[in-house]
C-alpha cells in the first residue's frame, strides 16, 4: 500500500509541475507578444545582452535588470550605466563618460567598458530608457533572446504541452496496467 501512495504523490507532483510550467510559459509568451513595451517586474525591465561591449562587468549572453526612467530625467552622472535607444531602435547599454548640457538639452557621451573609443553619437536624455542597477544573471540572456524569436515562442508553448500529453499517456497506461493486474488476481 505504501508503494501505491508514493506513486500517487509523485503523479500529483509531476502533473502539477507540468501544468504550472505549461500555463506559466504560455502566459509569459502571450504577455510578451501582446505588450508593445517590454514587460516590467517591480519597475525593472529585463534585457538580454547580446554583445561584449561591457565585458567583463556584463558578459555576453547575460540577462540584466534596468530600472525604467522618466522621460524628463536628466540627472545621470559620469560613471552611470544606462540603456538607451539608438536611431535604428537598437537598445544599447553603455557607461556615461561625459555629461554635456546644451541649449537643446542634456547629452551623454557613452562608451562600452570593453571598447577602445567612445560611442560616435552622444545620447539625448530623451533616449535613455533605463539605468543598470548591477543585477546580472549570466547566460540567461541567450534563453530570453531565443524565447522572443518566433521559433523559440512556438517551442516554449509546444514542448511543455508535449511533456504533459506524454505524461498523461504514461499515467493512463500505468493505471490500465494496474487494473488489469488487479482483475487477473481477482479472477484466480
Amino acid at each position: 500500500m505504501k508503494k501505491h501512495n508514493v506513486w500517487k504523490w509523485i503523479n500529483r507532483i509531476v502533473s502539477t509541475v507540468l501544468m504550472v510550467l505549461l500555463i506559466s510559459v504560455a502566459a509569459i509568451v502571450v504577455f510578451t507578444k501582446l505588450s508593445e513595451e517590454d514587460p516590467e517586474v517591480f519597475g525593472h525591465q529585463l534585457k538580454a545582452v547580446l554583445s561584449g561591449s561591457m565585458e567583463p562587468g556584463i558578459q555576453t549572453g547575460s540577462m540584466i535588470a534596468v530600472r525604467s526612467v522618466d522621460d524628463e530625467r536628466t540627472d545621470f552622472k559620469s560613471g552611470d550605466v544606462i540603456t538607451f535607444i539608438e536611431e535604428d531602435n537598437t537598445l544599447i547599454t553603455h557607461r556615461i563618460v561625459e555629461v554635456t548640457t546644451t541649449n537643446n538639452g542634456v547629452l551623454y557621451t557613452t562608451k562600452g567598458d570593453n571598447n577602445n573609443a567612445v560611442d560616435a553619437n552622444p545620447v539625448l536624455a530623451d533616449n535613455v530608457v533605463g539605468v543598470y542597477n548591477g543585477f546580472t544573471i549570466p547566460y540567461i540572456g541567450y534563453f530570453i533572446n531565443f524565447a522572443q524569436s518566433p521559433e523559440g515562442s512556438a517551442l516554449l508553448l509546444i514542448l511543455p504541452g508535449i511533456f504533459l500529453f506524454g505524461y498523461s499517456i504514461f499515467t493512463i497506461w500505468r493505471t490500465l496496467n494496474t487494473l488489469e493486474k488487479k482483475q487477473n488476481v481477482e479472477a484466480k
